[in-house]
């Protein structure tokens, strides 16, 4: 079954992709923050990676079972705005960053979507085994990607304060997770139907927890997890909301502000001595 044959299929796969649009430029505030400040300030390019290898491959499945028009034209932005990202990212961030970041690239949005075209092909002959094998890898990647946010839930819980966790883009998220899984359901494809579940769960624990914690004064001297510990293991922790730059920065300010009375103290306690010594 396709949209054309199903009217509501249509309507439930627009409004999908309007979810899913804002979903996708969220982000953009922290992005032109990153271009004035001319420093990517500590943000990790790994979810911008990761959400354009789905992308790819959400296209890729939608083209080889056909017919699946709206997933193509909501990937195919985001496969765009994914790239401005990691284009803008790359541009401000220091050279050891850049260099992580072009290898990701090359290994999962080249190799790795390389790697599974050739391997549908090889391991699948027939159409229909194509389309579940591949679909199955799209489900596998969502549900990834979908968790990614268990990070920032780890660290709301842990100071109890909802400013790392944006509602209005959880809102979007569940809201766009409800529209496919009911798009999936309308269309009887498990594949997009799967992530979905997941999504919506961790949607509502999310909107849970700020209900909870919504009230809380903001823990100025929290940070969040590190994205890089010693031994350089990337922590993938989708951050998309520049009230994280925030707190990243004010503690910054502070520690300078700190430090600059520390100095007016030390040459105030210096002229006190002085005239000491003169007399």
């Amino acid at each position: 079954m396709t949209h054309t044959d199903n009217p509501m299929i249509f309507v439930v796969g627009i409004i999908g992709n309007i979810a899913s649009f804002f979903c996708f430029i969220a982000p953009i505030s922290i992005f032109y923050r990153i271009c004035k400040k001319k420093t990517t300030e500590g943000f990790q390019s790994c979810p911008y990676v990761a959400a354009l290898f789905s992308a790819m491959l959400w296209i890729f499945y939608a083209y080889i079972k056909t017919g699946e028009m709206l997933i193509i034209t909501i990937n195919a932005f985001g496969c765009l705005i994914e790239t401005i990202y990691l284009v803008i990212y790359i541009t401000y961030c220091p050279k050891q960053a850049r260099n992580f970041t072009l290898k990701l690239i090359c290994l999962l949005n080249l190799g790795g979507i390389c790697l599974v075209i050739v391997l549908t092909h090889l391991l699948a002959k027939e159409r229909t085994a194509r389309i579940e094998l591949l679909g199955w890898i799209c489900v596998v990647l969502s549900t990834s990607v979908f968790a990614a946010p268990l990070s920032v839930i780890r660290v709301v819980i842990r100071t109890k304060s909802v400013e790392f966790m944006p509602f209005t883009l959880s809102l979007l998220l569940t809201i766009s997770a409800i529209t496919w899984l009911i798009y999936g359901i309308l269309l009887k494809d498990i594949f997009v139907t799967l992530p979905n579940i997941v999504g919506i769960t961790f949607g509502i624990i999310q909107m849970t927890l700020y209900g909870i914690y919504r009230k809380n004064k903001p823990v100025k001297d929290e940070k969040l997890p590190e994205h890089k510990d010693e031994n350089n293991q990337l922590q993938i922790v989708v951050i998309t909301h520049e009230n994280v730059v925030d707190v990243e920065a004010g503690g910054s300010k502070e520690e300078k502000e700190h430090e600059k009375k520390q100095k007016q103290t030390e040459s105030k306690e210096e002229v006190k001595e002085q005239p000491q010594k003169d007399g």
